[in-house]
């Protein structure tokens, strides 16, 4: 059993799905967004864009501390 469990909520692995599953919302949205016949806030599909390309980011550093590629 855990001690704390809080600790757990905020566990790399947690975090890194965490970030994929926003990661895939966002992707949604925005693909939604382009495909939409009505005009699109360009400002706010920048935003959405940058913001997902953040998110790959942490995704990205939150494999790196689960996975190291060289050894510790």
């Amino acid at each position: 059993m855990m001690d704390n469990p809080s600790e757990d909520l905020r566990s790399p692995q947690r975090q890194l799905i965490a970030c994929q599953m926003a990661h895939a919302d966002l992707d949604a949205l925005i693909d939604q967004a382009v495909l939409s016949p009505s005009p699109v806030d360009e400002l706010l599909l920048r935003r959405l864009k940058k913001r997902r390309l953040a998110l790959r980011d942490q995704i990205t550093q939150l494999q790196w501390m689960l996975d190291p590629k060289e050894p510790a």
